[in-house]
């Protein structure tokens, strides 16, 4: 194992998973790094709508502190100047000023972890620099990205990043299992509410609800507006927490994917739903978007639908043993490459070969990530 490393995060949440995916992402990722034997201080502003809905508030893989001001993260100055990285996430409230801040404290290697690329690159081109100026890009030793394919291209060559490598999410392979509980929906999305998802729900869960009165959906995630017309064989929880994802996979005899526009745009952008519900052996039906068939090939560990008559076909007329060995098929590939331990040895094998001084006369090599690994390849 490589040497012990000290990691400081600055991330949306790690204590909630209320109304944002950051969350689930950050836990996986941070015990993926505890198993591997590193050491991380994770920092989170506090603010009132996560301090409500609070449902991991003591995490026993890392080290959780909070900060209610900018000048509250002056009391970590020693932990950030220590660190062998320090590694800043999209959408931090008021993050070009924590940018700045950290920065000034010259940490040793400094990134960024964009959990929104696609998102963030729509706004950076809109001028709308919230989370992260468009000047800032070049500031990061590494740049982090949810999205792989042309973005990191896109990211040197438009925004100045410096290195830009691929870092999807993953999932805890200890905590996503099967369950083995009886199923209770036919058809279960787990989302948050999100206006540019909310017609491809529409069409591959409502729609479908509506045709087959006889079967049961689920819709979980909150923010929904009070004025959907749901049908009445659709059953709407408003909060699952972590904690229950694997039972609500384990229920479902397929579960949707929906990705966001500016995600399907990029492609090469996978959902940690995705990976959950593949852990759970759950089927998946989803949308489509560029990379998705490398990641797992239609049909063989995947179910496509471009259309509500493709839900309905599905739900319909897929035999239970095809069913069943899709499903064991995207389990097989999400387990191989895609865990928590391996994304957290991708991690540190970038801070490693950074922090490494290079051979007089030659460049640190760059490690790309593949854009999306198939079954089999090495981690």
């Amino acid at each position: 194992m490589n040497r012990q490393l000290n990691i400081v995060v600055v991330g949306l949440s790690l204590s909630s998973s209320w109304g944002n995916g950051h969350a689930t992402t950050y836990r996986s990722l941070l015990r993926g790094l505890h198993g591997n034997g590193h050491d991380v201080l994770f920092l989170e502003r506090d603010v009132p709508w996560y301090a409500d809905h609070r449902d991991l508030a003591t995490p026993d893989f890392c080290r959780l502190e909070y900060y209610r001001s900018l000048e509250e993260l002056d009391a970590f100055l020693p932990e950030i100047s220590g660190a062998d990285a320090v590694i800043i996430g999209s959408f931090v409230p008021e993050g070009r000023a924590v940018i700045e801040r950290i920065r000034a404290m010259n940490p040793s290697l400094l990134g960024f972890y964009d959990i929104d690329t696609p998102v963030t690159v729509a706004r950076l081109e809109a001028g709308e620099e919230d989370y992260l100026a468009r000047h800032q890009v070049p500031y990061f030793d590494l740049y982090l990205s949810f999205a792989g394919g042309r973005m990191l291209e896109l990211l040197e060559n438009r925004y100045g990043a410096k290195r830009s490598e691929a870092l999807f999410c993953s999932v805890d392979s200890g905590l996503y299992i099967p369950t083995g509980e009886d199923m209770r929906w036919d058809l279960g999305y787990l989302g948050t509410y999100s206006p540019d998802r909310q017609p491809a729900l529409e069409q591959l869960l409502i729609e479908p609800a509506r045709r087959l009165p006889e079967k049961r959906f689920a819709v979980a995630g909150p923010q929904y507006p009070a004025d959907i017309d749901w049908p009445t064989n659709v059953e709407r929880i408003d909060h699952l927490p972590p904690s229950a994802h694997a039972s609500f996979y384990s229920r479902c005899r397929f579960t949707l994917n929906i990705t966001r526009a500016d995600m399907v745009a990029a492609g090469f952008s996978p959902s940690v739903r995705i990976f959950e519900a593949a852990a759970c052996a759950t089927p998946i039906i989803s949308d489509r978007w560029p990379g998705l068939d490398v990641l797992l090939p239609e049909s063989e560990a995947i179910f496509i639908a471009d259309a509500t008559d493709d839900v309905v076909r599905v739900l319909t007329e897929i035999p239970e043993e095809i069913r069943r060995g899709v499903a064991e098929n995207a389990r097989a590939r999400v387990l191989a490459s895609h865990t928590a331990a391996a994304r957290a040895g991708e991690l540190t094998s970038y801070i490693e070969t950074l922090n490494k001084p290079p051979v007089r006369g030659e460049c640190a090599p760059r490690q790309h990530a593949p854009e999306i690994r198939s079954e089999g390849q090495p981690q």
